[in-house]
């Protein structure tokens, strides 16, 4: 099975002057979870090439078993430091995709053009999409093909509130992941902060937060059987 991972191409923390992208776990844990279970996997962003990391998920206290094999696997560096241009991406060369959060996507992701395209194609050809964290927020756009959203009466999670008030981005971020969620109709399920917890609705996966990571990706191979 073909897997895609599609990573953000931004770096600004809004108008704070503090770097952003994606969060090292949310890449790592699922990459492995992929990797080990012999999928072929490509990666891609909306700029191509080397997507930017997240600083703060590179921190000691952020360092998983996951991170630290990520930091003594070159072939996996070399793998995200060339990802893909997302424009060149079609969805019907690959079976299932997967978004990994991180601040970044809110603010590229969520408004790219091919990446809702892509996302739609996926859905309609009803093949698993999941996303981790912010993540989920990449989806606010996305529709079916009966032109509703897609995460309308769909059961999903994604960052909460409470979680991003905690880590002082309330008023940062261009908008609220479980907010957004919400308004386009989706049943925003969540465990407690920080807490391990996934959603799956017919082929839609969504994780709450960077430790739901593991448990998104293992639950979109269930989708493919594997």
């Amino acid at each position: 099975m073909k897997i895609l991972m599609v990573l953000t191409s931004h770096h600004q923390l809004g108008n704070t002057g503090k770097p952003t992208g994606f969060w090292l776990e949310e890449f790592a844990a699922p990459y492995y979870v992929f990797h080990d279970a012999g999928q072929e996997i490509t990666l891609a962003s909306p700029a191509g090439g080397q997507p930017p990391l997240d600083p703060k998920s590179d921190e000691p206290d952020a360092q998983t078993a996951d991170t630290r094999r990520f930091r003594n696997d070159p072939t996996a560096q070399k793998l995200l430091a060339n990802t893909e241009p997302l424009a060149g991406i079609r969805a019907e060369d690959y079976d299932a995709v997967f978004y990994p959060g991180g601040h970044g996507p809110l603010w590229d992701l969520a408004e790219d053009s091919y990446s809702i395209s892509l996302l739609e194609q996926f859905w309609a050809a009803g093949k698993p999409v999941a996303a981790v964290c912010h993540a989920p927020g990449v989806l606010r756009k996305v529709k079916k093909p009966d032109d509703s959203p897609l995460v309308k009466g769909k059961r999903v999670t994604g960052f909460t509130n409470s979680e991003e008030e905690a880590v002082g981005l309330t008023a940062v971020v261009p908008f609220l992941v479980e907010d957004e969620l919400k308004k386009a109709g989706g049943l925003f399920e969540r465990a407690e902060d920080w807490g391990e917890f996934a959603v799956v609705d017919g082929h839609l996966v969504t994780g709450q937060n960077p430790a739901s990571s593991t448990v998104a990706a293992e639950e979109l191979l269930k989708l493919l059987k594997l």
